[in-house]
């Protein structure tokens, strides 16, 4: 048998050894810890700041049971939290610090194999993509969903119903104390959204792609199932070092073909797109925008909000993602799993318990409802629309623009009882990508007009260099690159400037002529740089466009360096 990579630490019977050992036993554990069994570290992102993860503490003492069961030495530590809804400017910005974060934690310590315990919305991709660069056996354990809200009798979302109630508050339909009633019922318990957001998109990716045990999308946060389930991925993890099953064997370009596809049926949010092509940059994987469009006519499947009615719990309790896999099985790429064999695998056996909630492949909610990608001379390199959350009718439209030059502008002028907008208008929102922020903000889903909503308008074309909230909803373009702080042609853009989209062409033009926008070209600027210091100023210097994953340049590819050295 090869020498464990945890050997160097704990099986050397000279000063080193005595070192490394006996300071842990500082903690209790005994001499047969260090018999040479499998050092599986798991790897937590809980968090009181990251309400979605405050379940963690608990999934990882089920965890370490599976680990221990299976005759491995189950370590826990700490990394970076990000809770998406209380960090400013932007939980993204710091995706790529605690991916760093994670990967260097793993590289330092003398671990055989890692558990990744996270959920809130950047936390899985961040400790993913630390752990794929790293490159040891590794399985994700979710936080899970949170129960389904309640208010007055019936079931609300997290996120897709606060923008429904925000605006009936902003239209005089809905008072401050039921908006106030509802906030009450809004989150029960611990886990993530309970709607199809970031967080359970990612966790549903997560196990379409072999990431994670089957099951671990959907089930609550607080299901005793999910600890059953987080004690066999201690088991198996210990298993997979034996095996030597690493990220590389699993992150393979037809496991991100099988995530576009499990996206598009489960109406995914539309950050799955930078995650992805952030995740496939450090392993290697060939991963660009277009690859994105396979997923372009792959049917709505799950009836979940923001692009449904129904919600994780509900998800969960139809059969959650082994039933999508089984439904997609015609679809999907051959590819390898935490369980050593091939993802067909995770759907057989599934069976759905309502039909209302998990629609068959040819009995959709939607046909033809993944991703579009849109390109043209508005975005040289790209930007994204969610048909499955979008008005049909404004999928394909030309209006006038109204422009804001920056998320302060929008703030101060969104409600003038003046702005010159009407429905048929398209709202520009520039200065929100990955510099220009920075971090790329979840704002591009602009609020309609505060006139406009008195009128009874609910959505309208947005166009932006942002990101949204994979709770949210509606006819926005996002992800427009190159941004226009880098000095795409989003930055030339003026209230007025007539911009036709067309999903079904996959189109997004500024009707403005050449030498019209070379005028204006030659007459802009970048903003000034906000930041002089610290990781803000590392990341606008390095990171990279939203077509590219918004990962940091030099992050990129695998590291050359060995993940352990003998002598300090």
């Amino acid at each position: 048998m090869a020498k464990r990579r945890s050997s160097h630490w704990y099986g050397k019977l000279d000063k080193d050894g005595f070192i490394h050992r006996s300071w842990m036993k500082n903690q209790g554990f005994p001499d047969h810890a260090f018999d040479g069994r499998p050092v599986i570290g798991i790897c937590n992102s809980w968090s009181e700041l990251t309400p979605c993860n405050h379940g963690l503490r608990t999934l990882a003492e089920g965890v370490k049971r599976g680990v221990w069961e299976a005759g491995g030495f189950p370590v826990e530590f700490p990394v970076m939290s990000l809770g998406e809804t209380q960090m400013k400017p932007t939980a993204m910005l710091f995706r790529n610090l605690m991916a760093m974060d994670v990967e260097e934690s793993i590289r330092a310590y003398g671990l055989d194999g890692v558990v990744l315990l996270g959920g809130c919305d950047k936390t899985t991709p961040a400790q993913l993509m630390g752990a794929a660069s790293v490159n040891l056996p590794a399985i994700v354990v979710s936080s899970g969903p949170m129960l389904n809200g309640k208010y007055r009798g019936g079931d609300i979302g997290s996120g897709t119903d606060v923008w429904k109630f925000s605006e009936a508050v902003r239209a005089g339909e809905m008072t401050l104390k039921d908006f106030m009633a509802a906030e009450a019922g809004m989150s029960r318990s611990a886990g993530v959204c309970m709607t199809m957001g970031t967080a359970s998109t990612m966790a549903s990716l997560v196990e379409a792609m072999g990431l994670a045990l089957p099951t671990n999308a959907a089930l609550p946060a607080v299901d005793a199932r999910r600890m059953a389930l987080a004690h066999l991925t201690g088991k198996r993890i210990v298993e997979m070092v034996e095996e030597d099953l690493k990220p590389s064997d699993i992150l393979t370009k037809t496991a991100f073909e099988n995530a576009i596809l499990a996206n598009a049926a489960v109406g995914g949010s539309t950050n799955a797109v930078v995650h992805l092509l952030a995740l496939a940059g450090r392993v290697g994987v060939d991963l660009t925008l277009k690859d994105f469009e396979i997923g372009g006519e792959i049917p709505l499947l799950v009836n979940c909000m923001p692009s449904g009615k129904y919600l994780m719990e509900d998800f969960c309790y139809a059969g959650g993602m082994p039933v999508v896999l089984r439904e997609l099985a015609g679809q999907l790429r051959a590819a390898k799993t935490v369980l050593g064999g091939d993802i067909s695998a995770y759907g057989d056996g599934a069976e759905c318990c309502n039909r209302d909630v998990i629609h068959a492949f040819d009995a959709p909610v939607k046909p033809a409802a993944g991703l579009r990608v849109l390109r043209g001379n508005l975005a040289p390199n790209g930007a994204i629309v969610k048909p499955s959350a979008a008005t049909d009718a404004l999928l394909e439209h030309e209006g006038p623009a109204h422009v804001f030059e920056n998320i302060e502008d929008l703030k101060a002028n969104i409600d003038r009882d003046d702005l010159p907008v009407t429905a048929e208008t398209i709202l520009v929102l520039k200065g929100c990508g990955p510099k220009g922020y920075p971090g790329m903000p979840e704002v591009g889903n602009m609020p309609i007009p505060a006139r406009l909503v008195k009128e009874g308008v609910r959505d309208m074309v947005r166009v932006s260099d942002a990101r949204m909230s994979g709770t949210a909803y509606g006819t926005v373009i996002l992800h427009v690159s190159p941004e226009a702080q880098a000095g795409g042609p989003l930055a030339l853009v003026q209230t007025g400037d007539r911009i036709r989209v067309s999903a079904a062409e996959g189109t997004l033009d500024l009707l403005v002529g050449d030498e019209e926008l070379a005028r204006r070209r030659a007459a802009w600027a970048p903003d000034a740089p906000q930041y002089a210091r610290g990781y803000a100023k590392l990341y606008v210097d390095h990171v990279m466009q939203a077509h590219e994953g918004a990962d940091l340049d030099f992050l990129r590819g695998a590291d050359p360096r060995i993940p352990w050295r003998e002598s300090h």
